[in-house]
């Protein structure tokens, strides 16, 4: 019988993945999170340092990705 009402798995990773999974060509960064295409292959096996350094440096990362581009295009 499973219990229905369980709580989360207690080794569930945290993840900036917002479901929007495109590469940017120009910068190598995912449009949807900001990490690299290596970053995202190696998320589950990083350390939980070097996860929250990267999660540290996503809002810079989509910050300057969008620098420069108006709200028209």
């Amino acid at each position: 019988m499973v219990e229905i009402d369980s709580p989360p798995n207690a080794m569930t990773i945290e993840s900036p993945c917002t479901k929007i999974c495109t590469l940017d060509a120009r910068s190598g960064l995912c449009l949807g999170c900001g990490r690299t295409i290596d970053e995202i292959a190696r998320w589950s096996t990083m350390s939980a340092a070097e996860r929250a350094r990267v999660m540290g440096e996503l809002p810079d990362r989509l910050g300057a990705d969008n620098r420069g581009i108006s709200a028209t295009g």
